[in-house]
């Protein structure tokens, strides 16, 4: 799977496309579709997948079509060929965060919820410093080996955060 990282509008907001087999999947599309639609050029694209509804990550949205959204995700395992994830509720930045695992790839999509050696902000709306404890003790028992691609920002590791970043400590 090739993973494309393409940093959208004046809050930079990491809009991630996964291709395999000339096939996509759209991580939070966020803005500036003039920068996505390069990248995705005559691909087939199966599923958008949002990591929460703030603006900055979803700017884009209204140029794709919205049967391919996966809305209100739950949190389980999905199959859309070829693609193959997990979804998991790291409630905090916002009450409807999510964060896409792609085990296989060893590959996790966090949004606004972890960043290089910090965290989501909580006091937005919807925001809970209590959900972001316990979705941090969620994140902290997967292995050290999965690569972070946060929502703004350079990707990381999760042995990295677990040493380096304060709130996993």
């Amino acid at each position: 799977m090739i993973i494309h990282t393409i940093p959208v509008g004046y809050l930079k907001a990491n809009c991630y496309i996964l291709e395999k087999n000339n096939k996509v999947i759209i991580i939070d599309p966020g803005s500036e579709y003039d920068k996505i639609s390069p990248v995705i050029k005559n691909k087939e694209i199966i599923k958008i997948l949002i990591t929460h509804y703030h603006q900055d990550h979803i700017g884009a949205l209204e140029n794709f079509n919205k049967k391919l959204i996966l809305n209100n995700p739950e949190e389980k395992s999905y199959f859309f060929p070829p693609f193959k994830f997990k979804v998991i509720y790291t409630k905090g930045h916002t009450a409807d965060s999510v964060t896409f695992y792609f085990e296989e790839q060893k590959a996790m999509f966090t949004g606004d919820f972890i960043f290089k050696e910090n965290i989501g902000r909580t006091d937005l709306p919807t925001g809970n410093i209590e959900d972001m404890r316990q979705s941090l003790k969620i994140i902290k028992n997967y292995p050290n080996d999965i690569i972070i691609y946060p929502g703004h920002g350079p990707k990381t590791n999760l042995k990295q955060e677990k040493e380096k970043n304060y709130f996993l400590r």
